[in-house]
Protein backbone atom coordinates (compact mmCIF):
# COMPACT_ATOMS: atom_id res chain seq x y z
CA UNK A 1 0.00 0.00 0.00
CA UNK A 2 2.54 2.38 1.02
CA UNK A 3 4.47 1.84 -2.74
CA UNK A 4 1.13 2.56 -4.60
CA UNK A 5 0.75 5.94 -2.51
CA UNK A 6 4.52 6.82 -3.35
CA UNK A 7 3.85 6.12 -7.13
CA UNK A 8 0.67 8.50 -7.23
CA UNK A 9 2.13 11.27 -4.94
CA UNK A 10 5.49 10.66 -7.01
CA UNK A 11 3.57 10.67 -10.46
CA UNK A 12 1.14 14.28 -9.09
CA UNK A 13 3.26 16.26 -7.88
CA UNK A 14 7.25 14.97 -7.82
CA UNK A 15 7.31 14.06 -11.57
CA UNK A 16 4.64 16.29 -12.84
CA UNK A 17 3.77 15.34 -16.06
CA UNK A 18 3.47 18.94 -17.37
CA UNK A 19 5.88 20.77 -15.38
CA UNK A 20 8.82 18.33 -14.50
CA UNK A 21 8.85 15.91 -18.01
CA UNK A 22 7.05 18.82 -20.18
CA UNK A 23 4.40 16.06 -21.97
CA UNK A 24 1.01 17.32 -22.88
CA UNK A 25 1.99 21.23 -23.37
CA UNK A 26 -0.84 21.56 -26.16
CA UNK A 27 -3.68 21.27 -23.97
CA UNK A 28 -1.87 22.61 -21.26
CA UNK A 29 -1.69 26.06 -23.09
CA UNK A 30 -4.50 25.48 -25.05
CA UNK A 31 -7.07 24.79 -22.88
CA UNK A 32 -6.08 26.74 -19.75
CA UNK A 33 -7.83 29.97 -20.62
CA UNK A 34 -10.64 29.38 -17.95
CA UNK A 35 -11.03 27.23 -14.84
CA UNK A 36 -14.37 25.40 -15.87
CA UNK A 37 -13.09 24.14 -19.12
CA UNK A 38 -9.78 23.44 -18.00
CA UNK A 39 -11.24 21.19 -14.98
CA UNK A 40 -13.21 20.08 -17.64
CA UNK A 41 -10.35 18.96 -19.72
CA UNK A 42 -8.75 17.57 -16.94
CA UNK A 43 -11.58 15.05 -16.29
CA UNK A 44 -11.25 13.94 -19.27
CA UNK A 45 -7.98 13.56 -19.19
CA UNK A 46 -7.93 11.59 -16.05
CA UNK A 47 -10.76 9.16 -17.59
CA UNK A 48 -8.69 8.57 -20.49
CA UNK A 49 -5.09 8.04 -19.06
CA UNK A 50 -7.08 5.80 -16.21
CA UNK A 51 -8.43 3.52 -18.64
CA UNK A 52 -5.66 3.92 -21.00
CA UNK A 53 -2.85 2.80 -18.51
CA UNK A 54 -5.75 -0.32 -17.55
CA UNK A 55 -6.17 -1.17 -21.08
CA UNK A 56 -2.76 -0.70 -22.25
CA UNK A 57 -1.23 -2.35 -19.75
CA UNK A 58 -3.92 -5.81 -19.71
CA UNK A 59 -2.58 -5.87 -23.61
CA UNK A 60 0.97 -5.46 -22.51
CA UNK A 61 0.76 -8.39 -20.33
CA UNK A 62 -1.68 -10.69 -21.54
CA UNK A 63 -1.25 -10.61 -25.21
CA UNK A 64 1.79 -8.56 -26.13
CA UNK A 65 4.26 -10.52 -23.53
CA UNK A 66 3.15 -13.46 -24.18
CA UNK A 67 3.12 -13.79 -27.80
CA UNK A 68 6.88 -11.95 -27.79
CA UNK A 69 5.11 -9.07 -29.86
CA UNK A 70 6.97 -6.32 -27.16
CA UNK A 71 8.03 -4.24 -30.18
CA UNK A 72 4.42 -3.47 -31.26
CA UNK A 73 3.58 -1.74 -28.34
CA UNK A 74 3.69 1.68 -29.56
CA UNK A 75 1.25 0.86 -32.34
CA UNK A 76 -1.45 -0.72 -30.35
CA UNK A 77 -0.96 1.83 -27.54
CA UNK A 78 -1.65 4.64 -30.41
CA UNK A 79 -4.58 2.80 -31.25
CA UNK A 80 -6.02 2.13 -28.14
CA UNK A 81 -5.46 5.60 -27.12
CA UNK A 82 -7.47 7.23 -29.94
CA UNK A 83 -10.26 4.61 -29.44
CA UNK A 84 -10.83 5.86 -25.90
CA UNK A 85 -10.57 9.15 -27.21
CA UNK A 86 -13.11 8.57 -29.35
CA UNK A 87 -15.12 7.48 -26.70
CA UNK A 88 -14.91 10.27 -24.42
CA UNK A 89 -15.60 13.03 -27.40
CA UNK A 90 -18.66 11.01 -27.92
CA UNK A 91 -20.00 10.71 -24.36
CA UNK A 92 -19.04 14.70 -24.08
CA UNK A 93 -21.12 15.39 -26.89
CA UNK A 94 -24.27 13.87 -26.25
CA UNK A 95 -24.41 14.29 -22.14
CA UNK A 96 -22.49 17.77 -21.96
CA UNK A 97 -22.70 19.90 -24.96
CA UNK A 98 -21.53 23.08 -23.39
CA UNK A 99 -18.27 21.55 -22.61
CA UNK A 100 -17.71 19.60 -25.38
CA UNK A 101 -18.05 22.81 -27.57
CA UNK A 102 -15.85 25.11 -25.02
CA UNK A 103 -13.08 22.02 -25.76
CA UNK A 104 -13.00 22.48 -29.08
CA UNK A 105 -9.82 21.18 -31.04
CA UNK A 106 -7.95 21.20 -27.84
CA UNK A 107 -10.51 17.04 -27.27
CA UNK A 108 -9.32 15.32 -30.01
CA UNK A 109 -5.72 16.59 -29.70
CA UNK A 110 -5.95 14.13 -26.11
CA UNK A 111 -5.35 11.77 -28.59
CA UNK A 112 -1.86 13.00 -29.79
CA UNK A 113 -1.17 14.50 -26.31
CA UNK A 114 2.40 12.57 -25.39
CA UNK A 115 0.97 12.50 -21.74
CA UNK A 116 -0.94 9.50 -22.60
CA UNK A 117 1.28 7.22 -24.72
CA UNK A 118 4.07 8.89 -22.54
CA UNK A 119 2.34 6.91 -19.10
CA UNK A 120 1.56 3.52 -21.26
CA UNK A 121 5.10 3.63 -22.40
CA UNK A 122 6.56 4.57 -18.84
CA UNK A 123 4.82 1.97 -17.37
CA UNK A 124 6.22 -0.59 -19.34
CA UNK A 125 9.53 0.38 -18.97
CA UNK A 126 8.96 0.78 -15.61
CA UNK A 127 7.68 -2.92 -15.51
CA UNK A 128 4.66 -1.79 -13.49
CA UNK A 129 1.82 -4.56 -12.84
CA UNK A 130 -2.18 -3.87 -13.61
CA UNK A 131 -2.28 -2.39 -10.25
CA UNK A 132 0.73 -0.36 -10.01
CA UNK A 133 -0.07 1.23 -13.92
CA UNK A 134 -3.63 2.38 -13.05
CA UNK A 135 -2.07 3.78 -9.94
CA UNK A 136 0.57 5.81 -11.81
CA UNK A 137 -2.00 6.73 -14.77
CA UNK A 138 -4.27 8.08 -12.19
CA UNK A 139 -1.40 10.33 -10.15
CA UNK A 140 0.11 11.49 -13.62
CA UNK A 141 -3.27 12.46 -14.83
CA UNK A 142 -4.31 14.44 -11.45
CA UNK A 143 -1.14 16.24 -11.37
CA UNK A 144 -1.93 17.38 -15.12
CA UNK A 145 -5.37 18.29 -14.07
CA UNK A 146 -3.54 20.31 -10.92
CA UNK A 147 -1.26 22.07 -13.40
CA UNK A 148 -3.77 23.00 -15.80
CA UNK A 149 -6.10 24.35 -13.08
CA UNK A 150 -3.69 26.18 -11.42
CA UNK A 151 -2.66 27.62 -14.74
CA UNK A 152 -5.87 28.78 -15.55
CA UNK A 153 -6.68 30.44 -12.25
CA UNK A 154 -3.13 32.55 -13.07
CA UNK A 155 -4.25 33.62 -16.63
CA UNK A 156 -8.23 34.76 -15.63
CA UNK A 157 -6.03 36.96 -13.13
CA UNK A 158 -3.86 38.13 -15.41
CA UNK A 159 -6.16 39.37 -17.75
CA UNK A 160 -7.09 41.95 -14.94
CA UNK A 161 -3.60 43.29 -14.39
CA UNK A 162 -1.23 45.63 -16.51
CA UNK A 163 1.00 43.22 -18.09
CA UNK A 164 3.70 45.23 -20.32
CA UNK A 165 2.48 44.79 -24.46
CA UNK A 166 5.28 43.17 -25.10
CA UNK A 167 4.53 40.12 -22.42
CA UNK A 168 0.59 39.82 -23.42
CA UNK A 169 -0.96 36.67 -24.89
CA UNK A 170 1.81 33.99 -25.04
CA UNK A 171 4.67 35.37 -23.29
CA UNK A 172 3.70 35.99 -20.08
CA UNK A 173 1.71 32.52 -20.38
CA UNK A 174 5.20 30.74 -20.80
CA UNK A 175 6.79 32.61 -18.09
CA UNK A 176 3.91 32.01 -15.68
CA UNK A 177 4.48 28.19 -16.44
CA UNK A 178 7.80 28.25 -16.66
CA UNK A 179 7.63 29.81 -12.96
CA UNK A 180 5.17 26.85 -12.28
CA UNK A 181 7.48 24.22 -13.08
CA UNK A 182 10.27 25.98 -10.90
CA UNK A 183 7.62 25.58 -7.56
CA UNK A 184 7.28 22.03 -8.56
CA UNK A 185 10.80 21.58 -9.01
CA UNK A 186 10.73 22.04 -4.69
CA UNK A 187 8.74 18.45 -4.95
CA UNK A 188 11.34 16.72 -6.63
CA UNK A 189 13.08 16.00 -2.86
CA UNK A 190 9.42 14.82 -1.32
CA UNK A 191 10.31 11.07 -2.97
CA UNK A 192 13.53 9.49 -4.20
Amino acid sequence: MKELLLIAIGSALVNNVVLSQFLGLCPFLGVSRKVKTSAGMGVAVIFVITIAAFVTSVIYRGILMELHLEFLQTIVFILVIAALVQFVEMFLKKSMPSLYEALGVYLPLITTNCAVLGVALANVQKGYGILESVINGVGISVGFTIAIIMLAGVRERIEYNDVPLSFKGSPIVLITSGLMAIAFFGFSGLIK
